[in-house]
């Protein structure tokens, strides 16, 4: 007798049926029911099986589940009803089946629009593979004819369908191909047809041999079909054949569309049609990549492939050494040497291992260390290192975060840094609207590494299973005086109900109209989805959210047409009492099916401040994906090419307008600052400068002496040659380079480069400093109620910053212009009304000429260059060997860069002397 579970429902369930499956809505968080087949029940985890069968107990249940579209693309699917099959299957409590459905392949439904129509049915005709995320077609095994017939019977007996690759598909459901020279079945793989005469051919019996097929959109014919043409070509005989076209008909036209016949004793027979299986399964791959014989084997891999990744063009070819190669003498691995000691407690006796056990519970205070796989393999690889070098367990300290290993250059942290409340929330986020996509999920977060992420991502997926496995225990327990004594095979095991936490016995006023269609009146309310106007649906929508994935499905009659009032009567097909026909759509995103996106619209996450915000405000680039607050960034970008925005710097990789080196001019080399940590996202934004090098937007912003032709855009950059020498040669206190400009910290003396701070956390923000008897050159301005001079500051992370009101730099006003674009709009607009750029940058280099020592005044002597012998030089520069030579001021620079490469670079790094001033 075959194993039968009674569900709550009152349905009864057996192997091979149909169910829907699902955790208590507060575990699947108003994700629609998953819709699976049952391939066996099982006992508890760890039980051995009873002695009879009656007396076996299941609490367990493998299925073989479907997919809906929306769980796996983004395109919109209007048919509810339709689901991609999957040859993946896992091991689920039996609470977790919800009612029973039926799920069929569309070859076998006669009717199917009849068939939608009927409740807790769907159909399927392609296959999803989770694993290399492709789709393919599924077709009856009994379609397939071009096999040999010892093959062909073999596939028919043990499988209902066959996957295959739709370009695979009309050569399957052909009829047998024989090779015209051998006479041997033609195998898809090494088959070429001709398109003439339509025989077929090995690629190897052809002559000659045809080493590969022709490419897509090419034909190949046959040597007699090629000469004949030729021989037609120059006896001039061709003719084309004339197109057959169809000959009119004045009958009328096939009824397609319509009220679809009803036979209900079809659709009862449809419903139990006897579907074989082998080994669990209805289908097997059949494909491009399947050898036709290996079918024949019973333990031959059932599930889709693709093409393997071995050759030259996926593997590098390494040349052969010479036999003069020699090596250096290099410390041999695998010795006792090189040998790295994880574990020695299996050398330990049986005391030493119970006074370990003590040390290490004495080790930290924290009892979740004592359960952190981490610490524990930490504690016992430093428990081990003391006793293989004779030192007591006092030693052992894991106060240290960090470890040295053989093989690498610097200290590994051997757990991660604890993830903040932020933190935590942005990964949510991402999961939330990317899945299991970890590496987007990655870009949300921001500072963490990959590696980090996917370890993350197993602590909170595990946590997550914990809180699923103690509320399962808590409703067992509460059920278990209601339920019988022992289970047996046909007896009811009851499952979790789904109404527990899922429907609403009694909506809030004000809200008590459904989120989808807004009636007021429903006998049961079930709880909505995240994203409705309200937090209920009504016992239509809320069935067909739960059970169809789709707002927009409108119940049926399944049996007659309604007898109302006159003139009230609805044929069969139109909804019955049905809400408002405009129904909200659902979004889609990988992985789950989420709730419809109707009050919400999509968020971003800006990588500066981690807030959420629509796009449009924040903007990202479709290129390097960076997301920042447009007012941070200085983009303005309209509505419509939001979706198609690629940033300046992008742009340039292909204009090559700016220096094709993107470093920032007043920060040392991006090597430097981006070893100290992974917070680099802001560092990302840069604007160029008017000698087309690159800077920071926080580097220019923070700059005193740096201003904006355009400030709302920071853009262009100007004045950086203005930045006093002291500022280019004092050492950053954070990475010790003495390249770039360093800013100082608003509290205390510390010098560092802006890059440098922003990396080590350090705050930057913005200050209003109330000015009580302001001069006439003092410009004021408000913000945020606050009316005073708007100063940039910079504080070190040690200091308390709580007695200042600090705005950040991702801070707007009511307009929306954020407080960089206000402060540099206000204090850095250059002079653009008065002189032209070159002229500004003239009068720059005039006063940084002015300002040097070395310049000597030469209106009165007449001096003569060394190098080239002109009289005539805006100036002359004494040399310093010899003090009665001197050199013009086109001799002196070049000079200068023989003796020293960094002086045009970093202390001049704006000034040029390819501009000739002639004053």
């Amino acid at each position: 007798m075959a194993a039968q579970v009674t569900l709550r429902s009152g349905e009864k369930v057996k192997v091979n049926d149909h169910v829907y499956c699902s955790p208590p809505w507060s575990v699947r968080d108003g994700t629609p029911y998953s819709v699976a087949r049952i391939m066996e029940f099982l006992p508890p985890e760890g039980a051995s099986k009873g002695k009879g069968k009656a007396k076996e107990i299941y609490t367990r249940v493998r299925l073989a589940w479907y997919y809906r579209p929306s769980d796996v693309s983004d395109r919109p699917v209007a048919d509810s009803r339709l689901l991609l099959a999957a040859i993946y299957s896992e091991v689920c409590d039996i609470n977790q089946l919800r009612s029973k459905c039926y799920v069929l392949h569309r070859d076998k439904i006669t009717d199917l629009a009849g068939w939608k129509k009927r409740p807790d049915r769907f159909y399927f005709n392609r296959l999803f593979d989770p694993y290399i995320k492709k789709e393919f077609e599924v077709i009856q095994a009994t379609d397939v004819r071009n096999l040999p017939d010892h093959i062909r019977q073999t596939l028919i007996s043990r499988y209902e369908y066959v996957v295959a690759e739709k370009e695979v598909v009309p050569d399957l459901t052909d009829a047998l191909r024989l090779c015209a020279t051998c006479g041997q079945w033609c195998a898809y793989p090494d088959t070429v047809g001709c398109d003439r005469c339509k025989k077929f051919f090995h690629m190897g019996c052809v002559q000659p041999p045809l080493l590969a097929k022709p490419s897509r959109g090419y034909g190949w014919t046959c040597a007699p079909c090629s000469k004949r043409h030729e021989e037609e070509v120059d006896s001039h005989e061709v003719r084309h054949p004339t197109p057959i076209t169809k000959p009119k008909s004045n009958a009328p036209a096939p009824r397609g569309r319509g009220r679809p016949r009803k036979d209900r004793s079809l659709a009862e027979k449809e419903e139990n049609l006897d579907i074989k299986y082998f080994k669990m399964w209805p289908f097997r791959y059949f494909g491009q990549y399947t050898v036709a014989e290996d079918t024949l084997d019973p333990d031959d891999l059932i599930f889709p492939r693709a093409a393997t990744r071995v050759g030259p063009k996926y593997q590098a070819a390494i040349p052969s050494l010479g036999d003069n190669t020699t090596f250096p003498d290099a410390e041999e691995r695998g010795g006792d040497n090189t040998v790295e000691v994880l574990s020695a407690v299996h050398l330990l006796s049986d005391e030493e291992v119970i006074e370990l056990e003590e040390w290490k519970r004495a080790l930290t205070r924290k009892q979740e260390n004592l359960y952190s796989v981490d610490w524990l393999t930490e504690a016992v690889r430093r428990f081990s290192q003391a006793y293989l070098m004779n030192r007591g367990w006092s030693t052992v300290d894991m106060s240290v975060p960090t470890r040295t290993e053989k093989w690498k250059r610097g200290e590994t942290r051997y757990a991660d840094r604890e993830w903040t409340a932020e933190e935590v929330a942005a990964f949510e986020d991402g999961i939330m609207f990317h899945g299991a996509e970890l590496r987007a999920v990655r870009d949300e977060v921001g500072p963490r590494s990959m590696p980090e992420v996917v370890r993350f991502y197993g602590h909170w997926k595990n946590s997550r299973l914990k809180e699923e496995n103690q509320r399962i225990r808590e409703l067992r327990l509460s059920h278990k005086d209601e339920e019988d004594g022992e289970v047996s095979i046909s007896q009811s095991i009851t499952p979790l109900s789904d109404d527990e936490g899922s429907t609403v016995r009694e909506p809030s006023k004000g809200y008590n109209s459904c989120g989808a269609c807004r009636t007021r009146e429903s006998e049961t309310w079930w709880r909505a989805p995240k994203g409705l106007s309200t937090e209920i649906l009504c016992d239509t929508c809320g069935t067909n959210w739960r059970k169809y994935a789709d707002l927009s499905v409108r119940p049926f009659r399944e049996d007659a047409t309604p007898t109302g009032k006159k003139g009230g009567e609805k044929r069969e097909g139109t909804p019955l009492n049905g809400p408002n026909p405009k129904r909200l759509r659902t979004s889609n995103v990988n992985g789950t099916t989420p709730p419809p996106n109707v009050a919400t619209s999509l968020q971003l996450r800006c990588q500066v401040c981690q807030k959420m915000g629509p796009p449009g405000r924040i903007v990202k680039c479709q290129k390097c994906s960076l997301r920042i607050h447009a007012g941070t960034w200085g983009v303005f970008v309209d509505r419509d090419a939001l979706e198609s925005y690629i940033c300046t710097v992008c742009k340039d990789e292909k204009a090559q307008e700016a220096c094709l080196n993107t470093d920032c001019v007043l920060c040392p080399s991006r090597k430097v600052y981006e070893k100290w940590s992974g917070h680099t996202e802001f560092l990302r934004a840069i604007k160029a400068t008017e000698g087309q090098g690159w800077v920071h937007v926080l580097c220019a912003v923070f700059s005193p002496e740096v201003s904006f032709t355009d400030p709302s855009r920071f853009q262009v950059v100007e004045g950086i040659s203005t930045i006093p020498r002291q500022r280019w040669i004092v050492r950053c206190t954070i990475c010790g380079e003495g390249r770039g400009a360093v800013f100082r910290c608003t509290e205390c003396d510390e010098e560092y480069h802006a890059s440098c701070a922003w990396n080590a956390r350090h705050r930057f923000g913005f200050e209003v400093q109330p000015v009580r008897n302001p001069r006439r050159d003092t410009v004021i301005v408000t913000f945020k109620g606050e009316t005073g001079v708007l100063t940039p500051v910079i504080y070190c992370k040690e200091h308390d910053t709580s007695k200042h009101e600090l705005y950040d730099i991702c801070e707007t006003d009511e307009t929306g212009e954020s407080v960089m674009q206000i402060y540099s709009r206000t204090y850095k607009q250059a002079p653009i009304s008065q002189s032209h750029a070159l002229l500004r940058k003239a009068m720059r280099l005039d006063m940084m000429l002015n300002s040097r020592s070395e310049v000597v005044d030469t209106t009165e002597l007449d001096y003569r260059c060394e190098s080239c012998g002109t009289h005539y030089s805006p100036c002359f520069y004494r040399n310093k060997l010899v003090s009665d030579r001197w050199r013009c001021h086109k001799c002196n620079w070049p000079h200068r860069v023989e003796q020293n490469p960094y002086v045009s670079k970093q202390a001049f790094p704006e000034s040029t002397c390819s501009v000739d001033i002639d004053l």
